[in-house]
């Protein structure tokens, strides 16, 4: 009975067949049409969906319309790992891959990415035939992707770098102290000994100069290297042949030297007895617009992460010909003088060393502290303000207290600078000495009596604990001062001056910890303090 009344529902009863035969192929025929267009027009790559089910299986279906505002990247994109988009059945895209191909990220290490796309704004697209198959793409969207901060330029790079430098320097406090073969600095001749060394380690590991190739000697890429102002010629001399600090490529470069030598253009350019400083004014005005017409540096930061070195007494002066190597750059200067603009938090202090020959042959040495019958020793020329008020008190009237203006034949300068307890540091016309770095050389604990000078590497060394400051007013009370410091107090000062001299040496090549690279790590110090980017901005740290 059921066979029968399924056979009834699929076959015609004879009686009015033709009609039924000519109704059934008027129906069959304009549907294989359709099915034939569809075939033909409709892309074999339309795009597909693919549902993951809790339980695992899975469903697929066309889209239909979709908006023409979708961007590829919306399309590459894996919402909570549930629905992936794919471009075609026979190719499946790598999520993560397709956003690293869209985007650069820095080294930075973070554990996810939050994405959100204009194009998606208001989107919702629901996937029909399957159950509670809805996509809401109207949200960012969470990848989990290890980088996320993005490096945009080769500058960018060089400041994470320096963040990093920071952050390391700012631990090492609260860090144990550091190995070294060469030297482990310790003690109170310095503010914080373990930072320092964090510092200088850093900047031995990063810290890239580019030296400007602008310019022929005798003013440019040359100095004196024997005399009062040799620091200037020799550091211009190792800048230019160190293989170290110094790069070819100023994309990789922290800093910028200008290669030019103050007291070289006293003597080159300067007419003298003029009084006229025009032109060495306008030798660097137009050094300056030669570097920063040909390079982006300069206008980049108006100066901040450029530096320049003289000893010359006039360099604080040279440097004001331009507004933006006097207020932003980095000045390093022997004449380092606060009532003449040197600012110690931009600037930096060098010492004056009067290299005679060169090299250091004959200058370091002295006996012991006990082995030195001498209290005080000075001798040199009556110039400047201090000087005369020196000679005034001291000279000849005291045999304890040795003060010449011309040292007597045949007593030996550096002879008598060994058997001092102390040796004297007067300014002259300008606030520098070389006898500073004299008296760390022969073993004297040195006397500085000046009016606002800041001494070499201030921001590392703690003159008070191997030095003594006597103010002007005090010069009558010089033997005073000095006697109410114990013996014991005398001998500890004497073996810290015989520690830190190390930093005041020149040694050629350089040496680590000497001169040349504490100079460095004074200019490395001051860069840590700004920051700069593309977009002329330089601020401070």
């Amino acid at each position: 009975m059921n066979g029968d009344r399924f056979k009834n529902c699929f076959l015609p009863t004879p009686a009015g067949s033709s009609s039924t035969a000519i109704k059934l192929l008027m129906i069959t025929v304009p549907l294989i049409l359709v099915s034939f267009v569809i075939f033909v027009l409709v892309p074999r790559n339309s795009s597909y969906w693919v549902y993951v089910s809790p339980s695992g299986n899975s469903s697929t279906g066309n889209f239909g319309a979709v908006s023409e505002e979708v961007s590829t990247a919306a399309e590459a994109v894996a919402v909570s790992g549930e629905v992936t988009l794919n471009r075609s059945t026979n190719k499946s895209l790598d999520v993560e891959a397709q956003v690293m191909e869209i985007h650069e990220f820095d080294e930075t290490k973070e554990a996810s990415l939050n994405i959100t796309t204009n194009e998606l704004n208001n989107l919702n697209i629901s996937v029909t035939g399957v159950p509670n198959a809805t996509i809401s793409l109207n949200e960012s969207i969470s990848l989990p992707l290890k980088r996320n901060r993005r490096v945009r330029t080769k500058l960018d790079k060089l400041e994470a770098g320096l963040q990093r430098a920071r952050a390391a320097i700012k631990d090492a406090k609260n860090s144990s102290q550091l190995l070294d073969p060469d030297y482990v600095p310790i003690g109170p001749m310095y503010w914080d000994a373990k930072t320092f060394h964090r510092s200088y380690m850093e900047m031995e590991k990063q810290f890239k100069v580019f030296v400007y190739k602008e310019g022929e000697p005798p003013v440019f890429h040359d100095g004196p290297c024997k005399s009062i102002y040799s620091m200037e010629g020799n550091f211009i001399y190792q800048m230019d042949v160190n293989t170290k600090f110094r790069t070819n490529d100023p994309e990789k470069a922290h800093v910028f030297y200008l290669p030019f030598s103050v007291a070289k253009m006293v003597r080159f350019v300067y007419l003298r007895d003029s009084r006229d400083f025009g032109p060495i004014r306008r030798t660097v005005i137009d050094y300056v617009n030669v570097v920063s017409e040909k390079y982006p540096y300069w206008n980049r930061s108006l100066g901040a992460d450029h530096f320049m070195l003289a000893c010359h007494d006039w360099g604080p002066e040279a440097s004001f010909s331009n507004p933006y190597l006097g207020k932003n750059s980095i000045r390093a200067l022997c004449n380092a003088n606060t009532s003449e603009k040197f600012n110690p938090v931009k600037d930096v202090s060098i010492p004056e060393m009067n290299l005679r020959t060169g090299k250091l042959t004959g200058l370091i040495g002295g006996p012991s502290a006990s082995r030195r019958p001498i209290l005080a020793f000075f001798a040199g020329g009556v110039h400047g303000p201090i000087r005369p008020i020196l000679l005034e008190h001291w000279e000849g009237k005291d045999d304890e207290i040795k003060v010449h203006k011309y040292l007597p034949q045949g007593i030996n300068y550096y002879e008598m600078m060994r058997s001092s307890k102390y040796c004297l540091c007067p300014s002259g016309y300008e606030v520098a000495s070389p006898r500073i770095v004299e008296a760390l050389y022969n073993g004297c604990v040195p006397v500085l009596i000046s009016k606002s000078y800041v001494p070499p590497f201030s921001d590392v060394l703690r003159w008070k604990s191997f030095s003594v400051v006597v103010s002007v007013e005090d010069i009558p009370r010089l033997k005073e001062i000095l006697m109410k410091i114990s013996s014991r107090q005398y001998i500890r000062m004497q073996r810290r001056v015989l520690q830190v001299r190390r930093h005041f040496e020149f040694h050629s090549p350089p040496k680590r910890f000497d001169v040349f690279h504490m100079i460095l790590h004074s200019i490395w110090l001051r860069r840590l303090n700004v920051r700069v980017s593309d977009g002329n901005d330089v601020m401070p740290n």
